[in-house]
């Protein structure tokens, strides 16, 4: 398979910090500033960053589920994004001659089977980036799905109470209409079962594009990257993306994410381009040279730009932040004080 050559669109140039919000909107305005907690700072009224004109570069496809947005971002790579919720997931579909590979199946509120089924009569592989609700909601309806051995991801594969996700589809989280039929009031993450356990360097071949993995916890226990060495681009999954970068949340591990954001960094030579899976699909790969740096100028206490957010303390970057817990150990003294 020939190189790729993706659009970019200024990825290379953004310089806001954390959500980016451009002036136009097609969202509704809200009278009332409804905050999403605990996820940083300028998250009133997120939905005002839409729509993001960075999708603009790519080709829109056609489909039938309102819910989503689909955009081709290279040759036999699919973006599907959920822009109606605040995590503004995105899911990659990605073909080669033989089979296709999901890289996660996003909320579980739109179908993304039936989007999957209209973009590709190949056979179909899931496999998560990481198994937070906004990865895996449309898991139960594929057959084939291959995960990390891990406790973390058996755990979340048995599927979550209505309890657990209530908060994400809650005043402030949502702004666009859900689908027909949808019950909010049942909204969970389903059951679903693991075909093959992978790991660490394993290569999972599509004819003619072979995807390499690479374990990068940190953000999760159990959080992947996909490396297409060929073709030069490497999947972050939520290990990096233009917002604010979370390891204070449940199970996040701030040394962990130290270590695999040096490893990324070391990885920016082999790539040109990350596809991301929050807000805007594709950035120039330099910016894995960017997270390393973040995570080593916080570890070492070189990192003065901050404030603090919910508790934690927000540390500002070029074209995204990093959250950090105020009782996290490797936080310097500087920000606890």
């Amino acid at each position: 398979m020939q190189r790729q050559h993706i659009i970019l669109l200024l990825a290379c140039v953004f310089t806001v910090t954390g959500c980016l919000r451009p002036a136009n909107t097609s969202a509704p305005e809200s009278d009332q500033a409804a905050q999403v907690q605990n996820r940083g700072s300028g998250t009133d009224n997120w939905w005002n960053a839409l729509p993001r004109p960075e999708w603009s570069a790519f080709e829109k496809i056609d489909q039938d589920v309102d819910w989503f947005e689909v955009y081709r971002v290279a040759d036999g790579i699919f973006a599907i994004y959920e822009p109606g919720q605040f995590e503004e997931v995105i899911s990659f579909l990605i073909e080669g001659e033989e089979q296709a590979l999901l890289f996660d199946t996003g909320l579980g509120i739109g179908d993304m089977r039936r989007v999957v089924d209209q973009l590709t009569s190949l056979p179909v592989i899931v496999l998560n980036s990481h198994t937070h609700y906004d990865h895996i909601g449309g898991n139960y309806q594929f057959k084939t799905i291959y995960a990390l051995d891990t406790d973390y991801t058996k755990a979340r594969a048995q599927g979550s109470s209505t309890e657990d996700v209530a908060e994400f589809l809650s005043e402030g989280w949502v702004w666009k209409d859900l689908p027909p039929g949808f019950d909010a009031a049942a909204y969970r993450s389903h059951p679903f079962s693991i075909s093959r356990i992978v790991a660490e360097g394993d290569r999972i071949e599509l004819g003619g594009r072979s995807l390499e993995i690479l374990e990068t916890p940190g953000h999760a226990p159990d959080s992947i990257c996909l490396i297409d060495r060929e073709n030069r681009l490497l999947f972050t999954g939520d290990t990096f993306y233009l917002a604010p970068l979370y390891t204070h949340i449940p199970a996040a591990n701030f040394d962990d994410y130290v270590r695999s954001a040096a490893r990324l960094a070391g990885l920016a030579g082999n790539i040109d381009s990350a596809l991301t899976s929050h807000n805007v699909p594709v950035v120039d790969g330099s910016y894995m040279t960017a997270l390393g740096a973040a995570f080593e100028d916080i570890r070492s206490g070189r990192a003065t730009n901050y404030t603090e957010s919910d508790g934690n303390y927000e540390y500002q970057f070029d074209g995204f932040s990093v959250i950090v817990r105020a009782d996290e150990p490797g936080v310097p003294d500087q920000a606890k004080n």
